[in-house]
């Protein structure tokens, strides 16, 4: 089953970073998971998150407010 990864944010610096590494650990580590990014505000405050960027890994929030490591990703989806 494919995990489901969610990056919640508007689009700022931090959020497209955030995205990438993600992206780039998936692809990298041949890890089954589908990336998705999410921009619109409303389905972002569902989460009832105040600071982006958000990590969602199958409707859990791992990481908030701040950009992961790539060894972060890694071990979180594990």
């Amino acid at each position: 089953m494919s995990t489901i990864i969610k990056i919640l944010g508007t689009g700022c610096p931090k959020c497209k970073t955030t995205t990438a590494l993600v992206e780039e650990v998936v692809k990298e580590n041949n890890i089954d998971a589908q990336v998705i990014k999410v921009e619109d505000i409303m389905k972002i405050m569902e989460y009832n998150v105040l600071s982006t960027p958000v990590v969602v890994i199958d409707e859990k929030i791992t990481i908030k407010g701040r950009v992961p490591s790539k060894n972060e990703i890694i071990e979180l989806l594990k």
